[in-house]
């Protein structure tokens, strides 16, 4: 009797067809506007070759030299440090971590945390914390995630640097574009302070999921700029889309969509799997989920996500900690809760938002999701910079007490693959 039921909820040809007739159909509005914007660009090849292009080290490089740009000797003497082996090794950190214990340890790569920091808003933070890597021996993330208004960082050539330093260590990196919920496009929001009409819509309503795709692909093309955040399920459909008729386009959902249970996260990936390009690739690489989860959770997802053969291909990115304030509960710490689940789970990043809550609490500007939606003339107008930066590198910090923890269970970590060799 189970077995007749659970065969219900095969998926109809019939309505595969229904779905495979509509997409293909050349009087779809939707799917018309869509080819539009990608022909703006010059067509799927043309729109591949440029962002390889325009991606390459030595061209952003060149860019920022065209341009004067201050940050090329910081650039140098980022290439430079990691040319001479100045960052510590894989080997030479656990040792440092272990001591003469390390014999007994046997890490398992298959298993590596990615250590992964958010938000890196600003160029000389990065910097800052690279060459406090250095001098202390730590280790630099292997992922990072930038929050910053992209038009503001293309101007003032934060964008070119950020971009290049960040290949320099060959970190994966994901970008927030500007079509998102606090751009105006949401009625209901007034600004960040008013975060609770994201309950009316995570703000692309009506056209903004073109203008998203427009916004994706002028950066892309431009900057070689390939993962962005992604909060909306039209601009997840339309990111889809691109993969399916063969950008190389990747994207993360964002903690604001909500996959907080199994079935949410089912839903993601029966999506992913649908529209998988010819190749079998799909343009979601990872997903945060929402802060309620519990280890259990993530294990059930793990078994669907290997299901659909996405267990290298899809990251789960879990909050280890968070901003102390806007936008959860404090303490928040999950870092024995993720001890626990990355003996388990592959593929798992440890997203360090927030610094130690015991550190936090004694700072005099502790740090605040909100913040991140403000100009870089109001943070130097109001002098919060330096506070600002001390939260990036107090994230910093937390990110290496993880990896230290993460060290003495015996469990591989991802740090900056250009900056940390193995041996």
């Amino acid at each position: 009797m189970k077995q007749s039921l659970m065969d219900k909820l095969q998926l109809s040809p019939v309505v595969l067809e229904e779905i495979n007739r509509f997409l293909t159909d050349p009087e779809n509005p939707l799917v018309e506007r869509f080819f539009k914007v990608v022909d703006k660009f010059g067509g799927v090849d043309e729109i591949n070759r440029k962002a390889k292009d325009s991606g390459k080290l030595e061209n952003l490089m060149a860019r920022l030299k065209s341009k004067d740009s201050p940050h090329v000797a910081e650039l140098e003497w980022l290439m430079e440090a990691r040319d001479r082996g100045s960052f510590i090794t894989v080997s030479d950190y656990r040792k440092k971590v272990l001591g003469d214990r390390v014999e007994k340890y046997s890490f398992d790569d298959t298993f590596a945390v990615t250590l992964e920091i958010s938000a890196l808003n600003f160029f000389p933070w990065l910097m800052k914390e690279a060459r406090q890597a250095v001098k202390k021996q730590e280790l630099m993330p292997g992922r990072f995630i930038k929050v910053r208004c992209m038009k503001e960082q293309e101007e003032d050539g934060d964008l070119l640097a950020t971009t290049a330093a960040i290949k320099i260590m060959g970190s994966s990196f994901c970008e927030t574009l500007d079509t998102r919920g606090t751009d105006g496009s949401n009625v209901h929001l007034g600004g960040p302070e008013t975060i609770t009409g994201y309950f009316g819509g995570i703000g692309q309503p009506n056209d903004y999921p073109l203008k998203w795709l427009e916004e994706y692909l002028y950066y892309y093309t431009e900057y070689g700029i390939r993962q962005v955040l992604n909060i909306n399920s039209g601009t997840i459909l339309l990111a889809y889309f691109m993969n399916k008729i063969g950008i190389r386009n990747e994207f993360k959902i964002s903690v604001y969509m909500g996959n907080d249970n199994p079935y949410a996260v089912l839903w993601t990936l029966m999506m992913a799997n649908l529209l998988r390009s010819d190749d079998g690739r799909t343009s979601l690489i990872g997903f945060n989920f929402s802060n309620s989860v519990n280890n259990e959770t993530i294990e059930i997802c793990a078994e669907v996500r290997r299901a659909f053969g996405f267990e290298d291909l899809v990251r789960f990115e879990h909050h280890i900690f968070e901003t102390f304030h806007g936008i959860v509960r404090q303490p928040y710490d999950r870092r024995d809760e993720l001890m626990d689940l990355a003996a388990k789970v592959r593929n798992i990043s440890a997203k360090h938002e927030g610094g130690e809550p015991k550190i936090e609490e004694t700072r005099e500007h502790p740090s605040n999701i909100i913040e991140y939606f403000l100009s870089k003339e109001d943070i130097e107008k109001n002098q919060l910079m330096p506070f600002l930066e001390r939260s990036y590198l107090d994230k910093h910090n937390a990110l290496n007490n993880t990896a230290k923890a993460l060290t003495e269970r015996g469990i591989a970590i991802i740090a900056a693959p250009n900056l940390h060799r193995k041996q």
